[in-house]
């Protein structure tokens, strides 16, 4: 049952729903940052960067999911995240996550004069400080 001023939360990817339930705000890694939905939020679609969902009051208030790229429909009522893959902090494996680091790392530092391979590099180095962040609880959303 909703709360009065509480929002209607989904958070999808191709294979699982991950979460179908209210919270009284959401917060989300749009593209060029993070941002914040409340209740009464004007209407807004968004392309999903990698990083933190998190979920405060309601029936959901301290959930965190990691999520990388995708799409989210904010309307005044509801929230809905169309994720290409989603991942609760435990879920992160460390180690891959480092070895993501590194190799964008690796990446960047061969990229030479190829803008290319930088933006390919920035956003694998991205996307793996994100899944750290989030697996270490120190994500943007503590």
């Amino acid at each position: 049952m909703a709360e009065a001023n509480a929002m209607h939360v989904r958070l999808v990817t191709p294979d699982k729903i991950f979460l179908d339930g209210y919270a009284d705000a959401v917060s989300l890694p749009g593209r060029s940052g993070y941002l914040e939905a409340l209740y009464g939020h004007a209407p807004l679609l968004t392309e999903l960067g990698a990083g933190e969902v998190a979920l405060h009051g309601g029936e959901f208030d301290g959930r965190r999911y990691f999520v990388a790229w995708g799409f989210a429909e904010v309307l005044p009522d509801r929230v809905t995240i169309l994720a290409e893959s989603a991942l609760e902090p435990q879920e992160i494996s460390v180690p891959e996550a480092q070895a993501e680091l590194e190799r964008g790392q690796r990446l960047w530092n061969e990229a030479g004069e190829d803008g290319a391979r930088y933006q390919e590099a920035n956003a694998i180095i991205h996307q793996a400080e994100e899944r750290l962040n989030a697996a270490q609880g120190s994500g943007h959303n503590q």
